[in-house]
């Protein structure tokens, strides 16, 4: 279980409580995370409870499926992206366009029946270029009038 999450189910927490958790460099990359999936795409953000283990979540979502997750955390949060079979190979052919730290959660992400589960801890926003490649592989984004 991880303490440093909002974990009880009976508090969604506040926007409030969300940003004095987050810290003031992990509060501009969630806001600039938040933006860029407004920005890019027409899924709903909804708060969603992942359970005692994870805790609260913010999920990106359209017709059932998720495109990623953001989990509040002290002095951060954790991005979740769920990778298909689709999306690894894209990755792989393109590896090289993503930062070390990236490559890393990538190659040491286990591989599911459902694909993998990056787990991508974010402390700042010079973290969001290369989550913000993936979710654009994940899902291009919608076209700009």
């Amino acid at each position: 279980m991880n303490s440093d999450r909002f974990i009880d189910k009976s508090l969604m927490p506040t926007e409030d409580e969300v940003y004095s958790s987050l810290g003031s460099e992990a509060k501009d990359a969630w806001a600039g995370l938040m933006s860029f999936a407004a920005e890019n795409y027409d899924h709903a953000a909804e708060w969603n409870y992942g359970g005692k283990n994870y805790g609260w979540n913010v999920r990106y979502r359209k017709s059932g499926k998720t495109l990623f997750c953001m989990f509040p955390e002290k002095k951060g949060f954790t991005v979740l992206l769920v990778l298909g079979k689709k999306e690894i190979e894209v990755y792989r052919d393109r590896c090289a366009e993503f930062g070390g730290s990236f490559r890393s959660v990538f190659d040491t992400a286990a591989q599911f029946h459902d694909g993998r589960w990056l787990w991508i801890r974010v402390e700042n926003a010079l973290q969001l270029e290369d989550i913000q490649r993936m979710i654009l592989i994940k899902r291009k984004a919608k076209i700009r009038q």
